[in-house]
């Protein structure tokens, strides 16, 4: 199947950085859809300053990036987004109801043609897909942060998930340079953030402990470890909130003690220090670039 026209439902940190890569790297006709005027306005800034960068950089030209704009299409309308695309992909926040209500109208209003991808990072794929009329047309794609450099899509299969809607999903995801892996079983977390959230979890409960300061903690993986980012500043650009819903889905699906949250994660969060987002976190991001 042909992917040309495509819907991204969420214009936040994830959602307009998959917008970009659609339409800048597959070129595809892009729907870009959220709840309210400003945070589409956010998004569609973050993608031309994306883009800005790339300019820099040599990579694009300016009239690159006007083409890449015109083929972005920002709309309130959530019906007008999915109405004709040949996919959608769900970047709404990471709260399962609020997903399966919006995969639910997504579903009713597109055609069934339409295969219908969520980037969710840990809940069920299965449970999603049981939100729409179309099990065996809906998987899950996720990309990392940022999509516009990270390489990696996950795709995900949910019990029903057909043969045909991974390839597809593969497909389209290799045209937007991306590598893909499939994961064969839904199970939380799937398979980066299995290995991942117990890693970022300890990282918290070294700083609750009063082990090391977070720049000590973050220099020592990245020289110990060779990770490109430390854990913490990767919580961070993450966001602390996400990163508690997927701790909380981990924790709940297993029932394994190990992916517990930490209680520093839960008291941050509850004070709004969530990371980048809102300028605070384990670091100050507030005078950062």
């Amino acid at each position: 199947m042909e992917i040309a026209r495509v819907a991204v439902l969420g214009a936040g940190l994830m959602g307009h950085g998959i917008a970009q890569v659609a339409a800048q790297i597959a070129r595809s006709e892009v729907y870009l859809t959220d709840v309210r005027q400003e945070f589409l306005d956010r998004g569609v800034k973050m993608i031309d300053d994306s883009l800005g960068r790339f300019v820099k950089k040599g990579e694009l030209t300016e009239n690159d990036r006007a083409e890449v704009k015109k083929r972005i299409h920002a709309t309130l309308s959530l019906k007008e987004a999915v109405r004709e695309a040949d996919l959608v992909i769900e970047a709404a926040p990471e709260e399962a109801q609020l997903k399966c209500q919006l995969l639910s109208g997504v579903d009713k209003a597109t055609p069934q043609r339409t295969v219908i991808a969520s980037n969710t990072s840990s809940i069920s794929i299965t449970m999603l897909a049981a939100a729409t009329k179309r099990p065996e047309r809906f998987c899950g794609m996720h990309f990392f942060n940022p999509p516009q450099l990270m390489k990696l899509v996950e795709i995900v299969r949910g019990v029903k998930t057909s043969d045909e809607t991974v390839q597809t999903i593969k497909m389209f995801a290799e045209k937007m340079g991306k590598e893909t892996v499939v994961v064969k079983k839904d199970a939380p977390g799937f398979i980066v953030n299995r290995i991942l959230i117990p890693a970022l979890n300890e990282a918290i409960f070294l700083v609750q402990e009063g082990v090391a300061e977070p720049a000590d903690i973050d220099k020592a993986i990245k020289l110990g470890l060779n990770w490109p980012m430390g854990p913490l500043a990767l919580l961070d650009y993450i966001g602390l909130d996400t990163t508690l819903s997927i701790t909380n889905v981990l924790s709940g699906e297993t029932g394994d003690p190990k992916y517990r949250p930490s209680p520093l994660l839960r008291q941050m969060v509850r004070a709004g220090l969530l990371g980048r987002k809102t300028g605070k976190g384990f670091y100050d991001w507030t005078e950062k670039k």
